[in-house]
């Protein structure tokens, strides 16, 4: 008999949904055994996973263990046998499958940045983050519902990867933070357990913001993207007049960061900051980057301009992985702040990570001149203007569906805004490229929402892309609730 649960959970980078409305206890076990399942069949023998190691950890979330035990019991009813990271980022799964011998695969019980009722789940299977296809293929077994016990049932034990991971870290960076003075903001997530004892491992002097982890997230939402969270970091790195500002999202593999004058950096800012470094310091004749399509031009021409090749490709880490693996990229980015280093690590996203290399590269320029500061060094890229990300609710079940048609109507008005459109993009979603900069939207992968984005030249040309699309946007939307 076939399960019944909403199949909205199953997305195209991971699970994620309401605790009690779309997960319980009993569906994570179901979704351990189809996991193990899954990887039988694609091995082609079931002898070849059974006895395996896998990882598995979880978030903050208040939620998050009783889950997690669920997820154990079925990989190990299942025969597969489970390192216990217990709380913990979502990066020490993915460190642990390069640094724990046998381990063939990690599951992380989370939600990211979703608020305290979400959680979800975020696999891999030999290094490598499940894509869409492999979680509609998850989704399938998943609805079976019962699988025949294995003959002989895994096992489970501790292990304790965050210790492992901060002594590695310390050494590799040691003292490349001497002298700088930084504030992190973990929001009460999984950042905190990590990242503060390592960067004063470092050299830094650390100021703490809400490294207590605490799935109700008290103080702010753990999703540094959005400007909102950023107050308090801004706030304190101004009033300690720190070098600069780290937040972590909720399971840490997501960065943003606050310069000296607390302002909050885009991501495309920082990742440019990280490539220009990569340029100077790498072998390679012309070293790869892969980025979204959220990302501004700048990013992009100045790569190219400095030796690099720039790649444009879809949001979301799954597909940002993929590519970066294909293109063998040193590095890529989003601009919600997963980074993903290939140059000196593994090609996966960590924030904490990403932080070390920041403070890296911040070090060394004040020791080069100490007058450099963050926000000089922003300052010294080329000037455009752009938004913050714009969100708009849309259903799920219609949200694809828009994007698909106003991909064919731009196609066939180019002239419908002020500004010409030069290019229509549609590697994900839809973005319209004109000759002083873009407008972008595009059906996020994990909420019922419209991500929207703009650039241009001049503050009156940013505005009338912004309005105009978002115009556009709304009268679909309305034209959705009249059929209703």
């Amino acid at each position: 008999m076939t399960l019944e649960f909403n199949e909205i959970i199953f997305g195209k980078n991971d699970i994620r949904g309401k605790v009690g409305i779309d997960f319980t206890p009993e569906l994570y076990k179901i979704i351990g055994k189809a996991y193990t399942e899954y990887l039988s069949i694609k091995e082609n023998n079931a002898n070849l996973i059974r006895g395996k190691w896998v990882t598995v950890g979880y978030d903050a979330r208040k939620h998050s263990p009783e889950l997690t035990k669920a997820l154990i019991e079925g990989l190990v009813e299942s025969g597969l046998n489970v390192y216990e990271m217990g709380l913990c980022p979502t990066p020490m799964g993915y460190y642990s499958e390069y640094k724990i011998p046998g381990v063939i695969g990690t599951l992380i019980v989370t939600a990211s940045h979703n608020p305290p009722e979400y959680n979800g789940i975020k696999m891999t299977y030999n290094k490598t983050s499940f894509s869409e296809h492999d979680i509609a293929e998850l989704k399938e077994l998943t609805k079976i519902g019962n699988f025949p016990p294995a003959s002989q049932k895994g096992k489970s034990e501790k292990y304790n990867i965050i210790s492992e991971y901060i002594k590695t870290y310390e050494n590799e960076f040691k003292g490349a933070g001497n002298g700088l003075k930084v504030v992190v903001d973990s929001a009460n997530a999984t950042g905190g357990i990590v990242a503060p004892e390592l960067y004063r491992k470092m050299g830094c002097e650390v100021i703490e913001l809400f490294s207590e982890p605490d799935g109700d997230f008290p103080n702010h939402h753990p999703n540094p993207s959005d400007p909102e969270t950023l107050e308090d970091l801004k706030l304190k790195v101004k009033e300690t007049n720190a070098d600069f500002g780290i937040a972590f999202d909720g399971d840490s593999d997501r960065i943003g960061i606050v310069d000296d004058k607390g302002n909050s950096l885009a991501g495309d800012r920082f990742m440019l900051i990280f490539a220009l470094d990569i340029i100077k310091q790498t072998k390679e004749e012309t070293p790869v980057f892969v980025s979204e399509v959220k990302c501004s031009q700048i990013l992009y021409d100045t790569i190219e301009q400095n030796g690099g090749r720039a790649i444009m490709w879809k949001t979301g880490h799954g597909f940002i992985k993929s590519k970066m693996k294909e293109e063998n990229a040193l590095m890529a980015g989003e601009m919600s702040g997963h980074i993903f280093f290939k140059d000196r690590y593994f090609g996966y996203d960590d924030a904490i990570y990403a932080g070390c290399r920041f403070i890296e590269v911040i070090s060394q320029k004040k020791a080069e001149n100490p007058d450099f500061s963050v926000s000089s060094f922003i300052d010294s890229f080329p000037k455009t203007f752009t938004s913050e990300e714009v969100r708009t609710p849309c259903p799920n079940e219609h949200k694809y569906r828009i994007v698909q048609e106003l991909q064919q109507e731009f196609a066939l008005k180019p002239d419908v805004f002020n500004n010409k459109i030069e290019k229509v993009i549609v590697i994900d979603g839809v973005r319209l490229v004109f000759k002083d900069g873009f407008a972008l939207i595009r059906a996020s992968n994990t909420e019922p929402v419209f991500t929207l984005r703009f650039e241009a030249g001049t503050q009156e040309n940013l505005a009338n892309y912004r309005t105009k699309m978002l115009e556009i946007v709304e009268n679909k939307l309305k034209d959705i609730k009249s059929l209703c």
